[in-house]
């Protein structure tokens, strides 16, 4: 099976209203492996490993926030190459 692995940077209002924790979720709905972390300035960053097809519906949902109460202002991705070797989602710093 094909996986590709992308690093993403996401600004806007992005902590403190669940974006992490929403991310993990459709993380997993989607069997997308890596993790996701608040940066200290107020962005979100995600790697995230999966097959082609998951992955393209993984970063739709990122750029329209897995959350509500979220607003993705900026999006920035790229692809990380080795690919990590992640074995599920997690949510970190």
């Amino acid at each position: 099976m094909v996986k590709i692995a992308k690093s993403i940077t996401v600004n806007g209002r992005v902590q403190g209203v669940g974006f992490r924790w929403m991310t993990q979720m459709v993380a997993q709905q989607l069997h997308i492996v890596g993790k996701v972390e608040n940066n200290m300035d107020g962005s979100v960053y995600i790697e995230a490993v999966g097959d082609p097809a998951d992955m393209a519906r993984f970063t739709a949902a990122i750029k329209a926030s897995p959350t509500p109460s979220g607003k993705v202002t900026s999006y920035e991705e790229k692809l990380l190459d080795p690919i990590p070797a992640y074995d599920k989602f997690r949510v970190t710093g």
